[in-house]
């Protein structure tokens, strides 16, 4: 026993062959015609930008590569991955972040580092030392901790 799928049905391209009576000598999709013409007006843009006069040859050469450009899009278009699939497909391409190939920053230089005569004590001795060996002398004796802050009245009792 042979199961038929419903293949053959997306399998028909809606295609647009032309006026009633003046049909076209080729088929083109919708979906190409509505990539095409977008295509075509970039196209002119980029020729004008890049210098190139309007004329005859330069419009047949723009309309070559549309129609090139056009049939590499619709290439990757069908009824599985319709034209936003295919649209947000590119757009997530062109905006993922990359890995960077070359380093940042320069030469390093010990020009920045500042050089003390005395080596500075740990955070864990400093403390220590403070309560243990009080450094004698009167208030604001050098060296000594800065007495703390009396806590207000309301938050005391906390």
């Amino acid at each position: 026993m042979r199961i038929r799928t419903d293949d053959e049905v997306y399998r028909v391209d809606a295609v647009w062959l032309g006026p009633p009576k003046a049909t076209f000598p080729w088929r083109a999709r919708y979906v190409a015609w509505l990539v095409g013409i977008p295509v075509f007006l970039l196209v002119l843009t980029a020729e004008r930008w890049a210098g190139w006069s309007f004329g005859f040859f330069s419009t047949a050469w723009a309309f070559v590569a549309t129609i090139v450009i056009t049939r590499l899009i619709t290439a990757k278009i069908s009824h599985e991955r319709p034209l936003g699939a295919v649209a947000a497909m590119a757009a997530k391409e062109l905006n993922t972040p990359r890995e960077r190939t070359t380093g940042t920053g320069g030469a390093a230089s010990a020009s920045r580092v500042r050089v003390r005569a005395s080596r500075p004590l740990p955070k864990h001795r400093r403390r220590r030392q403070y309560q243990h060996h009080g450094y004698g002398g009167g208030a604001g004796a050098q060296g000594t901790p800065r007495a703390r802050r009396s806590r207000p009245a309301a938050r005391a009792g906390r």
